[in-house]
């Protein structure tokens, strides 16, 4: 399939899960672009690399800067983009697929797929929190201010 395809039924997959979290109206797009980008920044990676763990790191820390970018943009927290953007990457399918493969006794499988699974939540998770380290790190270059009021906050 086209990656120009792939992009449209992200974005598409992403904006429905975006109203189904109550994502405001106007950072929709923003959201479904995020999704969208993603999604296919995995599929060009891995059809390069072979590797979905990898595919899926590369991924996500698009989303996550696609993320933090809207953010700047729309004036909303990161979340409101990051969290609709990974749905298409989360490995729903893979981690169903090895329950089932459990259930019918195909344990060989049943492991293999959910290490997999295993795997890509991790990339994910590891993708995500790179940006946003490294985001909080360059805003507090910025303004070494934040630092203290972080602080103060925090008592």
């Amino acid at each position: 399939m086209p990656y120009y395809k792939h992009f449209i039924f992200a974005l598409i997959s992403t904006v429905g899960f975006s109203i189904l979290f109550n994502v405001p109206k106007r950072s929709i797009f923003y959201a479904g672009l995020t999704g969208g980008i993603g999604w296919t920044v995995y599929m060009y990676i891995k059809a390069l690399t072979l590797s979905s763990s990898f595919s899926i790191f590369l991924a996500s820390i698009i989303v996550g800067v696609l993320g933090e970018i809207f953010a700047r943009i729309d004036k909303k927290p990161v979340t409101t983009f990051v969290i609709p953007g990974i749905v298409p990457l989360v490995p729903g399918y893979t981690m169903y697929l090895s329950m089932v493969n459990l259930i019918n006794q195909e344990f060989y499988t049943a492991v293999k797929l959910g290490t997999e699974a295993v795997f890509t939540s991790g990339a994910i998770s590891v993708g995500i929190i790179i940006v946003t380290s490294v985001a909080k790190i360059i805003k507090i270059k910025k303004d070494p201010n934040i630092k203290a009021k972080e602080l103060s906050q925090e008592s």
